[in-house]
């Protein structure tokens, strides 16, 4: 039987995304911004993400305006009005970033060999061209987010074209109402993420990173780190008056919650910081702790400039290049907090408050895993014990027996 395909079918390997508009940063209560190629915001979106500030950090807010961006322009390019899309619209997206290369502002240039191979010092996977599981899964939710918002306001299509996969069972059935509800049903495209081990530096790599640190600043945020596992948007925002010398504690912002937190830090860390603060200079007690190294003119004079992100990576950049590693700041968030499970003295509710996970079920879930070179050195001496005992002689059947009296007993005469 020969079947044809439907007039509707596109061709996904033949679609390019259209450079079409740009996400932007702007003044008043939305901080983050939509625009057309005329320099217009996108009134749809922008209602969407009026509403959705009022309930989320500034960071969610920029994350949803570039997967709205990236909606945008998917339905530029197959010619769709954002009212009139369908689950057949999101269904071809998925496609399309199961096979498309990311866009790029620039070539790569030193890591394009790298892109997607496995490094062979850490044994991770670099980054690659295409599109991850979990941004293809992000993507999802924030279109799913934005038609609940528009279809809750009486505008956009009837359906959310978005559906969840519910397998034909109704929601919530045979609830026992002594729990409280949970989401029922998954998104019906999103792809599965294979769960992923949490990323430790081994000591032995561990003296190698820190040894290539070019800066007092470089060894006391990361000394920082691996002991207090804050994130790395918790550490950057700590400012003078976060530091309490005296219990050597260092207070940060959570990254989810926006909670206050005092966390314990070790004495090297201190030490580390003490000197890099004697090379700053006086600290005020509500100014930022951490300045780039070099001073630039940004239009008030030549000054140091606080760090950001992309400075931090910078350094963990030059520090990749002279060791042949791809390590990046969460992973020393996951050695501290692996170092700590493992220990017999804390309990796991202790390295849950530390890392600031809401439920207890996330710190199991990451860190209670074995450790798989432990795993691997263990049975590789079973299987050697094994071969041990074969070679070995077999045991006497009965030592201290005559042989004469056993061959009578099996039915053999005495030799």
């Amino acid at each position: 039987m020969r079947f044809e395909l439907d007039a509707e079918e596109r061709d996904i390997t033949a679609i390019r995304l259209p450079r079409w508009g740009r996400v932007a940063q702007a003044e008043g209560v939305v901080p983050w911004l939509v625009i057309d190629p005329d320099g217009v915001p996108v009134v749809p979106v922008r209602r969407f993400l009026r509403d959705f500030a009022a309930r989320n950090r500034p960071g969610s807010v920029r994350s949803y305006a570039y997967g709205l961006l990236r909606w945008w322009r998917w339905l530029q390019a197959v010619d769709v009005d954002w009212d009139k899309a369908t689950s057949a619209e999101v269904r071809d997206l998925v496609l399309w970033l199961g096979q498309a290369d990311k866009l790029r502002n620039a070539p790569r240039t030193g890591s394009t060999v790298t892109a997607g191979t496995i490094n062979a010092v850490t044994r991770k996977r670099h980054f690659g061209d295409g599109y991850e599981p979990r941004t293809v899964r992000h993507s999802n939710a924030v279109i799913r987010s934005f038609y609940e918002f528009w279809i809750e306001a009486g505008d956009g299509p009837l359906i959310n074209p978005v559906p969840l996969d519910r397998r034909g069972r109704r929601p919530h059935a045979h609830h026992n109402p002594l729990e409280p509800f949970r989401a029922e049903g998954r998104i019906r495209y999103n792809p599965r993420v294979p769960k992923a081990r949490p990323r430790e530096i081994p000591d032995e790599r561990w003296k190698d990173l820190f040894g290539a640190l070019r800066s007092n600043r470089d060894r006391a945020i990361v000394a920082l780190d691996v002991s207090c596992a804050a994130r790395a948007s918790e550490l950057l925002g700590l400012q003078g008056v976060d530091l309490n010398w005296g219990e050597q504690l260092v207070r940060v912002c959570r990254k989810g919650s926006g909670a206050e937190q005092w966390l314990p830090a070790s004495p090297e860390a201190f030490v580390w910081l003490r000197l890099y603060l004697a090379e700053l200079g006086l600290l005020e007690p509500n100014e930022q702790v951490w300045w780039t190294l070099r001073r630039r003119d940004r239009g008030d004079g030549l000054r140091r400039q606080s760090m950001n992100y992309e400075a931090l990576r910078a350094v963990f950049r030059r520090v990749n290049a002279l060791l042949g590693t791809n390590y990046t700041m969460h992973d020393l968030r996951h050695t501290a907090a692996l170092r700590m499970s493992r220990d017999d003295s804390l309990s796991l509710r202790d390295v849950q408050t530390i890392l600031g996970h809401v439920h207890l079920s996330t710190t199991s879930d990451i860190y209670l895993v074995e450790d798989e070179a432990r795993v691997i050195r263990r049975v590789a001496e079973h299987l050697a014990e094994r071969e041990d005992r074969a070679r070995q002689p077999p045991q006497p059947v009965a030592t201290g027996y005559q042989a004469a009296d056993l061959a009578v007993l099996f039915g053999r005469l005495p030799q």
